[in-house]
């Protein structure tokens, strides 16, 4: 080709079509393909199930449909809390389907599992409602991230907050399994680096239809404070058992170290009020949580929890990366996603750390009296901001991620 005769302008819109294409074709399979593998029918279904893939197509839809050219898809999957189940949807996606990137997966048993079929298969994944801080710790991965909270950060904003307020002795509720036993073992830390003891706890299986007599042991401990070291449905079903038991009345006080707010909802303000928690996100908190919660309320007729609006946030950070790289391949979109700042409706000052933690500020909040609440869903009273690098910490050393 003679440039003089067909005119740099020519020239150069040939080569940039070529630069295109050749960006275009780096798109596995002309096509990216997220999977949402979540809980759709059991106890986690109402704070992920229809909600989180509700939010993933909506980070899909406002990214535009497609991106480098290519059509952006999603697939869904129910694990049923089950980890066999989980793997053996995680490795068919992974395999089969051409899954790029997993998102969700509630219960940490669940996510331990899904993890280590994407480190097996070198896919992504993003876990936003498994909060076992092993996640980014001896397990850590240069596949899987954790988006949304850790147990650590949760007893952070909890634990310490209520110690410091004079809730020095403690009994623990926690559910039977890694999620629990992780929430009890660093609220504990955090409870006896601050001078209180933890007197003991009891540990229920998750979904115990009849939690009276673990109720009963914690308010026999005479505790100052009751922790709940647990997830749905057993969380809500303790306080409001505790409820019924006049553990309130007899001066003990109930701290969820985790609570979400369907399961606030569902609970209702005369039995939650006064519930010291903390949130990695609340609608209502300012003008961006608004706008974007009131677009997921006109689909669900719900507000979203902090692990749906979190598939939304992750899933866009997710896209621009492959935008910004112009390629699919998971090492080098993960590493974009880590260079690129996470500032949006969901997080304040995040980061993707080097250990794949995803590090935000969080928010101690009081739940609100029946007569405080104005209007459907104003559930919260934001009483502190908790840094990111305050309530997550230092990177765990045990990460072989690391840099040593």
């Amino acid at each position: 080709m003679n440039p003089a005769r067909f005119g740099l302008p020519i020239v150069a819109a040939l080569a940039a079509a070529l630069l295109s294409g050749a960006a275009m074709a780096q798109v596995s399979d002309d096509v990216v393909k997220i999977g949402v593998l979540t809980d759709m029918n059991g106890p986690a279904s109402a704070p992920t199930g229809q909600g989180s893939v509700t939010a993933a197509q909506m980070a899909i839809d406002d990214f535009g449909g497609t991106v480098l050219g290519k059509p952006i898809s999603i697939v869904i999957g129910d694990h049923q809390l089950k980890a066999d189940i989980g793997a053996g949807i995680a490795r068919r996606w992974y395999d089969v389907d051409q899954v790029d990137l997993i998102v969700d997966v509630p219960v940490s048993a669940v996510g331990l599992a899904v993890q280590n079929i994407a480190n097996e298969k070198k896919r992504l994944f993003i876990t936003h409602s498994t909060g076992t801080a092993d996640f980014h710790g001896k397990f850590c991965s240069p596949y899987a991230m954790q988006w949304v909270f850790d147990t650590r950060a949760l007893a952070v904003g909890t634990a310490d907050a209520v110690v410091k307020r004079g809730g020095d002795s403690w009994f623990f509720i926690t559910d039977d399994y890694a999620f629990g036993h992780s929430l009890e073992r660093d609220a504990s830390s955090v409870i006896t680096a601050n001078g209180g003891k933890v007197l003991g706890s009891v540990k229920p299986p998750l979904a115990t239809p009849d939690l009276s007599s673990f109720v009963l042991q914690a308010q026999a401990s005479k505790a100052k404070i009751i922790g709940i070291a647990a997830g749905p449905p057993n969380n809500m079903n303790e306080i409001k058992t505790g409820s019924e038991f006049g553990v309130f009345k007899g001066g003990q006080q109930m701290a969820a170290l985790l609570a979400l707010i369907t399961d606030i909802h569902g609970l209702g303000l005369q039995a939650a009020q006064g519930l010291l928690l903390t949130t990695s996100f609340y609608w209502d908190m300012d003008d961006k949580t608004r706008e974007w919660s009131k677009r997921y309320f006109a689909k669900m007729n719900k507000m979203p929890t902090m692990w749906q609006a979190g598939v939304y946030s992750s899933v866009i950070h997710y896209l621009n990366a492959i935008k910004a790289t112009g390629t699919d391949d998971p090492l080098k979109v993960a590493a974009k996603m880590r260079e690129t700042p996470v500032e949006d409706f969901f997080a304040r000052n995040g980061k993707l750390r080097e250990d794949n933690l995803m590090v935000h500020d969080l928010w101690l909040v009081q739940v609100k009296t029946p007569e405080e609440s104005k209007y459907p869903w104003d559930y919260y009273k934001i009483l502190t901001k908790i840094p990111g690098e305050q309530a997550f910490g230092p990177p765990d050393p045990a990460c072989p991620m690391l840099k040593k």
